[in-house]
């Protein structure tokens, strides 16, 4: 018997499928979100429960007539059940495609294109990073030392800057239709991806806005996704920026070949000019180069590909009517001047110097792309004169087995650094960018100026009585006995005499009066770096036992020279950002009192004191300029491993070193004042003081000056207060002593 079966109306499937797809939206979109939360299985569980009802529904039909429009199917009895389970399969599988077909087009696809299109960078960063310019180092005068950028050399101008033969010619053989375009030209695109695909000839269909977004805020790799990250930004920086602002990101930030990025560095590298003045035959070259910088330099000897490419633009110009063809033909003849391929840097190591200190300020991003003009305290022509003075007498000295020298000058009054000399030769392969001025070593007799200053604060005159006698000093099991550098003893001498000869013995007996913790607190003060309170030394202290940077030694007798205010050494006079606006803020225009001005005059007035290092240094030395008054210290570390000198003036500070690298000692007769760092000292302030009056160090109040008439009018100066003697006489140097009883013996 037949049963009759009906089809219930397409709503009833309707229904199904749209929950079905319902479902599967709902999954799709909380997929992410359940798989944060570990509720994936959840989901699962959830969907395979849908399937199961969905089943049992379906199941659960028992009409004997499906009705549909005008039909009415008969299906014999026999046949129902497999009919059924025939036709709720193909629901299941209409069900199921539809759902995933809905779900990959309206939810995967829109998502994925999202995703993609959040991972474009950012337009607005075009500006900012279209704008990377490398920081220039000038001397105090104005003058070049160098350019700053890590691989582009950024020189950014002001379209209305590029001269109107520079544009047209970067328009008529890059992008002639650039102001006509919304940032992309499909006609190209089209031809180019024709000739790539059926021609097997590589073409490019970039307009100029596509190529300052690949340059600047996109990789040069060659894949779709690239190209269309290419498309859609162009398209949004046109709708961001004008064309002329897009057309002058684009000179500079194209790449004319090396590190010339734009049209400003390409000038400057090409022709040694800047861009307003380059004419049309200079700018067609220039213009030709971007597509393949490369192949078309002019300078890689490619002469001849140059000079066809220039013809290129020229005849490109002729054809757009930008020039006449009288005018490329006489721009296409004309012989171009190509400017020398040099990298130059000028005071190397001061410029590495300053470079360190600009990071630290402003970090590496700033200082290599921020387009800092950075003004700095160097005079260049003292420079080069000082740095010719280190290398001559380093080579006049190398009997001596002397390697390498270093000298730096700085202004007494406002410790801004003159001239800075780190070695030799920053060039020279081996040692050449070492740099002594900031190199930790030891300073040997050039620091006992630092217990001496002390001793004078705790009451000890220049009179001051000191035995220069055997001395042993004993510290757990070590014993200690310092020797002076002739092997003499001297006797009864004075503090003036002890400190003008750099006798050894006087210093460490002053160092054991005044604790050697003492005096590393106070160099610390005077800017010694790594000067700390740490036990890891002695008595030996005052002989050079901690190691010292030059720079820091030589603000130290700086602060002697300026009444005892300390300020710390700068190398700048001024930095400006890339707008021109002063950024520079100097962090020491305050100076500290960190010696009493009585103390530091009287350092001064024993360093200056000719008469009073004669038995030492005897009149044949290095340590005087005819007709000034200068400070000066020599100092010399054990087995020669350094010699230094170091004196100043109320306006020149100048601090020498001269030795080996490697530590290794120097010639054993090398003698302090007469040889190493003394003649190289002496040369230097020869060519400060040329021409300059003589000066007069400041005497501060309560200084006064005790003439011992009973002595043959003998003077010394004292602070008043302290404890001066009744006569002067009884204060014989050991020579005037010797000289005496010479005397003696021939009356006799």
């Amino acid at each position: 018997m037949d049963r009759k079966v009906q089809v219930k109306k397409f709503s009833f499937y309707l229904k199904g499928f749209l929950t079905l797809v319902g479902y599967a939206v709902i999954f799709v979109v909380r997929l992410p979100f359940d798989i944060l939360f570990s509720e994936l299985f959840r989901k699962i569980a959830t969907v395979h429960k849908f399937f199961r009802n969905l089943k049992i529904i379906l199941a659960r039909v028992h009409v004997k007539q499906l009705k549909l429009p005008h039909i009415t199917v008969h299906v014999p009895k026999r046949l129902t059940k497999k009919i059924w389970k025939k036709v709720r399969l193909q629901v299941r599988l209409v069900f199921f495609v539809f759902g995933v077909v809905f779900t990959f087009l309206f939810v995967f696809v829109p998502y994925q294109a999202y995703a993609w299109f959040r991972q474009l960078p950012n337009p607005a960063l075009l500006a900012e990073q279209a704008n990377n310019s490398s920081t220039k180092i000038l001397d105090r005068n104005g003058r070049l030392l160098y350019e700053i950028y890590v691989d582009r050399d950024y020189q950014p101008v002001a379209l209305s800057q590029v001269p109107d033969y520079a544009v047209k010619a970067t328009l008529a053989i890059e992008d002639s239709e650039f102001y006509y375009h919304p940032g992309i030209r499909l006609d190209s695109m089209v031809r180019a991806a024709k000739a790539t695909l059926f021609e097997d000839n590589l073409q490019g269909a970039s307009t100029i806005t596509q190529q300052l977004v690949k340059n600047v805020l996109l990789t040069p790799e060659r894949t779709l996704s690239r190209k269309l990250k290419e498309v859609i930004l162009a398209l949004l920086v046109e709708s961001k920026y004008s064309k002329d602002q897009i057309l002058e990101f684009y000179l500079n930030n194209i790449s004319y070949g090396g590190t010339a990025w734009g049209i400003q560095s390409a000038a400057k590298k090409y022709f040694g000019k800047d861009v307003n003045q380059l004419d049309l035959a200079e700018s067609a070259l220039l213009a030709g180069l971007p597509s393949a910088p490369s192949v078309y330099s002019p300078v890689n000897g490619n002469g001849e590909l140059a000079k066809f490419r220039q013809k290129q633009v020229l005849n490109r110009m002729v054809e757009l009517e930008y020039v006449s063809q009288e005018e490329a033909n006489v721009a296409g003849k004309e012989e171009l001047n190509y400017a020398p391929q040099v990298q130059y840097i000028r005071a190397p190591h001061f410029v590495q110097y300053v470079r360190t200190e600009l990071e630290k300020m402003y970090g590496k991003h700033t200082t290599a792309f921020g387009g800092l003009t950075v003004k700095t305290t160097l005079d260049l022509d003292l420079q080069e004169k000082v740095q010719e003075i280190v290398k001559t007498e380093v080579e006049l000295d190398k009997k001596l087995n002397i390697s390498n020298g270093a000298a730096i000058v700085l202004d007494t009054k406002n410790r801004e650094i003159l001239s800075y000399v780190g070695s030799l030769d920053y060039f020279q392969s081996s040692f050449g960018a070492y740099d002594v001025v900031i190199a930790q070593r030891q300073p040997g007799s050039s620091i006992k100026p630092l217990t001496y200053a002390l001793a004078l604060d705790k009451g000890y005159t220049p009179a001051s009585i000191i035995e220069d006698t055997p001395v042993t000093y004993q510290a757990g099991t070590q014993v200690y006995r310092p020797v002076n550098y002739d092997g003499k003893f001297h006797g009864k001498v004075t503090l003036r005499q002890a400190l003008a000869n750099s006798y050894n013995i006087p210093a460490v007996k002053m160092a054991n009066a005044v604790g050697p913790d003492e005096i590393v607190t106070f160099g610390k003060k005077l800017g010694l770096q790594g000067w700390e309170v740490d036990g890891t030394y002695g008595l030996s202290i005052t002989l050079g036992g901690k190691e010292v940077r030059l720079m820091d030694l030589a603000n130290a007798y700086a602060t002697f020279g300026n009444t005892g205010e300390f300020k710390e050494t700068t190398p700048f006079l001024s930095i400006k950002d890339i707008y021109g606006y002063e950024i520079y803020k100097p962090i020491n225009a305050e100076s500290i009192q960190v010696i009493k001005a009585q103390v530091a005059y009287l350092i001064t007035h024993i360093l200056s004191d000719n008469n009073a290092r004669l038995p030492a240094f005897g009149t044949r030395n290095f340590l005087t300029v005819p007709g000034h008054t200068i400070a000066v210290k020599t100092g010399t570390t054990d087995s020669k491993r350094d010699n230094w000198t170091f004196g100043y003036t109320p306006s020149y500070t100048v601090g020498v070193w001269v030795g080996n690298n490697d530590n290794s000692p120097m010639n054993p007769y090398l003698a302090s004042g007469l040889t190493g760092a003394a003649p190289i000292w002496n040369k230097i302030f020869t060519v400060l003081l040329k021409d300059k009056p003589a000066e007069s160090f400041t005497i501060p109040e309560d200084i006064f000056v005790f003439v011992d008439k009973d002595c043959g009018n003998r003077t010394e100066v004292f602070i008043k207060g302290s404890n001066v003697p009744k006569h002067l006489c009884s204060l014989e140097s050991p020579k005037d002593k010797e000289k005496k009883d010479k005397d003696k013996k021939k009356k006799d």
